[in-house]
């Protein structure tokens, strides 16, 4: 995909966040499998369930736009998830394990924050109201998000992982 103006790049922000979504999706089904803290476990499936909502309101924005398939893959995002991928097998012991996942979750929790802020600053700029609201909604579900990661890691999970 070539970008030639402001609306192929709010496109192509929305192509990557979708691809993205989906991949998250799955991620965190597969992490919530793994975590031993049953709120931490019920969070991340949670996780999987809100990407996959909101890779079908990409969807539906995309579908407006007539977009093809995206023609770039966001390689920091993607590293981001094989990272948090990789903290399922490198580390040891149940409790440290959990105070990782949601340290990983967090990192791509931000990278999220500030997509669908740009996502939705982009809309805006193009007076796509519905789609900034949209994006918005969005963004308001991954800060809520991270703010109870940050609750269950101070006050449980990072505790088990220290007396661990």
């Amino acid at each position: 995909m070539q970008i030639t103006n402001f609306k192929d790049l709010y496109i192509a922000e929305l192509q990557e966040m979708r691809r993205l979504e989906g991949q998250l999706g799955e991620a965190f089904v597969r992490m919530s499998e793994v975590a031993s803290n049953p709120t931490l476990k019920s969070a991340l499936m949670d996780q999987g369930e809100r990407a996959l909502a909101q890779e079908q309101r990409l969807w539906s924005m995309l579908s407006r736009h007539d977009a093809n398939p995206p023609a770039h893959t966001d390689h920091a995002m993607q590293a981001l998830v094989g990272e948090a991928e990789k903290m399922l097998t490198v580390v040891k012991g149940n409790d440290l394990r959990d105070a990782a996942m949601i340290a990983s979750t967090q990192k791509i929790g931000h990278y999220q924050i500030a997509a669908y802020g740009t996502a939705a600053a982009l809309a805006g700029q193009l007076d796509l109201r519905d789609e900034q609201r949209m994006l918005h909604q969005s963004l308001e579900e991954e800060k809520n998000a991270d703010e109870a990661l940050t609750q269950l890691a101070k006050g449980e999970v990072n505790h088990d992982a220290v007396a661990a």
